[in-house]
């Protein structure tokens, strides 16, 4: 699962995958969390645009007022899903990030870490939108990762995100075949854990 992630400086750091940036601005969130407005990138027929889309994807079949929308969509399954299978196919979208949060659960605590590439890129999650809300795609951890959290956002390298937009190819066949960027985590302050809480400090190591 993901579930908060830091985006920093999103218009600057797709000038060579966006053709414009519609009503974006350069911001700093060091909490970006459910239910916000967070830009992706989108692809269009005269080329790939970043906007605003809402994190957390209420399916249309839903007829319940307090769906509570879903913020994730597994990967192992999102070709079979109903809520998913179509989006996959059609509707693709790229979320920007810095870095992303997850928590290592050890009896009732939970102690949040921070995870970036340990090439310091920009991290590309890929994801799937429907009108304008959109949710993340996760896998299994990888490696190391798994000593903190079962689950992982898929992330894209940067020279991946255009393959993966272009539903030409078979998403779930492209994800599964991607080179996996390498991470690198470190625990960080629960003062996280309020999405209010919103500067830099919540990426300092504990």
């Amino acid at each position: 699962m993901c579930g908060r992630y830091v985006v920093k400086n999103p218009v600057s750091k797709t000038t060579k995958l966006v053709k414009s940036a519609i009503q974006i601005e350069d911001i700093e969130n060091y909490n970006a969390h459910p239910y916000q407005k967070l830009p992706v990138i989108k692809k269009y027929k005269n080329g790939n645009t970043l906007e605003n889309l809402q994190w957390g994807l209420v399916p249309y079949w839903a007829k319940d007022k307090n769906f509570k929308p879903l913020i994730n969509a597994r990967l192992e399954t999102i070709n079979e899903k109903v809520s998913f299978k179509k989006l996959i196919k059609n509707n693709r979208c790229v979320a920007v990030a810095d870095g992303f949060y997850e928590w290592k659960r050890k009896f009732d605590e939970k102690t949040p870490y921070y995870f970036t590439c340990k090439d310091t890129n920009t991290i590309y999650f890929a994801a799937i939108f429907d009108g304008d809300q959109y949710c993340l795609i996760t896998e299994e951890a990888k490696d190391n990762i798994k000593e903190i959290h079962h689950r992982q956002p898929v992330i894209l390298d940067q020279n991946d995100v255009n393959s993966y937009l272009n539903i030409e190819l078979h998403g779930p066949a492209f994800l599964n075949n991607r080179k996996v960027p390498d991470l690198t985590f470190y625990e960080v302050s629960k003062d996280v854990n309020k999405p209010t809480n919103n500067s830099n400090s919540l990426l300092q190591p504990i």
